[in-house]
């Protein structure tokens, strides 16, 4: 029933669900660009219709009780910032103690203009051992989906000149916010 509710709301605002989303149970889905909180709600919304359960990486100071219910529904794993275990240990921690993970990360991470973007999901990736996902959320097109399955090959720099270009005809709610040349 959330599926198809989640279809009608996209289809009453007019956004087309591009592609098919791959088989498999393991990835990295990088979501760009990030520039509204609008993404989150279409993207929430992209997920719910195909019925796969993503998650995405959310400080663990906001698992308090109401809001924490509400984050773990929505997908949310909780990550701790201020001990010696990183972020990216903790993430390729949870690939190998589950069976299926779809972890939805944004590498901006934030809504504003950014300089670089973290390089935190490429090496949840490679160290994990599991595919990026290429996601997005195009608001001229108004087209979203989460389609091109890559396999790092090892070059990181080959590897992140092959996911720039991917989104670089994307474009975002903001797209003063959003630098195509980042990663």
């Amino acid at each position: 029933m959330l599926a198809l509710i989640s279809k009608l709301i996209l289809k009453l605002f007019g956004w087309k669900e591009i592609g098919k989303f791959p088989e498999g149970d393991k990835y990295v889905v990088l979501v760009v660009p990030h520039t509204s909180m609008y993404d989150f709600v279409w993207g929430r919304l992209y997920y719910y219709s195909i019925k796969k359960p993503v998650k995405f990486m959310i400080k663990e100071k906001y698992f308090f009780f109401p809001l924490g219910i509400l984050l773990k529904a929505l997908g949310a794993i909780p990550v701790i910032l201020n001990r010696k275990t990183g972020m990216v240990e903790q993430m390729v921690n949870e690939f190998k103690k589950r069976d299926r993970l779809l972890l939805t990360i944004t590498p901006e991470a934030t809504r504003n203009r950014v300089k670089r973007w973290r390089k935190g999901f490429y090496h949840i990736a490679q160290q994990a051992d599991v595919p990026i996902l290429l996601a997005y959320v195009d608001y001229k097109k108004k087209e979203l989906g989460a389609t091109k399955k890559f396999v790092l090959s090892g070059d990181e720099e080959k590897d992140k000149e092959y996911i720039r270009k991917f989104y670089e005809t994307v474009t975002a709610k903001h797209p003063e916010k959003y630098n195509k040349d980042t990663i």
